[in-house]
């Protein structure tokens, strides 16, 4: 049951680089494919930049050269390399304690995240947390981020207002996109995007850590 002394009742969270160290195996997954392709590599920088965003808009951004008529085939070699190392990309210490946490406290939670439907599915499961959330959306399946879908359409289907839901993600994508759901939001700094790029979007807290969002949590949520 919700608990109704919870000032969040509803906690959003992203998925690669927040809740799971994805980050850095993205950027390499983009760069392969790029070269797979005969393109240039993107710099770390912009590889990292567009973690989250959907697929056109990662790649126009990633891979300006580009041409729209081989997105998919950079996407399945992007996916190609990603399964190659799936298995080896692990939750953030202290995640599984802090969703049990979360979950005894009476709070619904749910996740938003870039990813792919089948991708998140496939994460889910690996990762054993499917069970605790009660919802979620992919980029595939509405507006991807920055656009304010996927926090809009999760409020509307968990019936829970705009004051009492907040996100956590990792990157400007996401603050953004709580900006314009009106959602509150938590920026942790261990992931793709550089702290300064988060804090410029005002979120109401950075972390450097899951430890750090506990806390966090405990006294303002």
């Amino acid at each position: 049951m919700p608990n109704p002394d919870l000032r969040y009742s509803l906690v959003v969270f992203d998925w690669d680089g927040t809740l799971i160290d994805s980050a850095q195996t993205i950027v390499e997954c983009i760069q392969q494919s790029a070269r797979d392709m005969g393109l240039p590599a993107p710099e770390p920088e912009r590889a990292r930049h567009v973690i989250g965003l959907g697929l056109q808009d990662s790649l126009r951004i990633a891979v300006p050269d580009l041409r729209v008529q081989d997105y998919r085939e950079f996407a399945a070699l992007y996916r190609t390399h990603f399964l190659v190392r799936e298995d080896a990309m692990a939750l953030f210490p202290g995640v599984r304690e802090l969703i049990d946490q979360l979950s005894a406290e009476g709070r619904r939670l749910a996740v938003a995240t870039g990813k792919s439907r089948r991708g998140l599915d496939r994460a889910l499961a690996a990762s054993g947390l499917g069970a605790y959330f009660a919802a979620s959306r992919c980029a595939d399946e509405t507006d991807p981020k920055p656009h304010p879908a996927m926090l809009l359409e999760l409020m509307q289907e968990l019936a829970v207002g705009a004051e009492a839901a907040l996100m956590v993600g990792d990157t400007s994508h996401d603050l953004e996109m709580a900006r314009s759901a009106r959602v509150d939001a938590v920026a942790v700094t261990y992931g793709a995007h550089p702290e300064a790029s988060l804090r410029a979007l005002e979120p109401r807290a950075c972390v450097a850590s899951i430890d750090e969002l506990r806390t966090w949590l405990r006294h303002h949520g």
